[in-house]
């Protein structure tokens, strides 16, 4: 499904994630949201740092199905996207996805403060200091 952004996060920001989600759709436009589905569904009673607990303890991560699934539909959201939005603070995997959405051609927004300075946060193409001063640019 094609999509006017993607939000890339943490899931332990997930409180913050979905506000960002919330007020993109609250402008009328599509977003993906990683967070729509569980991390680990048969521990849906759980936090969401508990099920990334659970699924960060798979030994054998590169045949596990869930991390095949998790993969597959990321991809697909970062494909269908037309632009991505980091939130941080982000994970390893958030900043991977950043950079194959610059692969892809995508446009980048980063929203916060990156901890330190790196040179590959110039691939983003707007930058916002919080989650409000996205919104009333959109």
């Amino acid at each position: 499904m094609k999509t006017d952004y993607m939000v890339i996060g943490r899931v332990r920001n997930s409180e913050n994630v979905n506000l960002l989600v919330a007020g993109i759709e609250a402008k009328g436009y599509s977003c993906y949201n990683f967070l729509s589905k569980d991390t680990v569904p048969e521990f849906s009673h759980l936090s969401r740092s508990e099920q990334m607990e659970i699924l960060e303890s798979h030994s054998d991560f590169w045949n596990d199905p869930l991390h095949i699934h998790h993969y597959e539909t990321d991809m697909d959201g970062l494909k269908n996207a037309k632009a991505i939005v980091m939130l941080l603070p982000a994970g390893l995997a958030a900043h991977m996805e950043a950079g194959v959405a610059y692969g892809l051609g995508k446009k980048l927004i980063l929203i916060g403060e990156p901890e330190k300075a790196e040179t590959l946060y110039l691939m983003f193409d707007e930058r916002y200091t919080d989650i409000q001063s996205f919104l009333e640019s959109i």
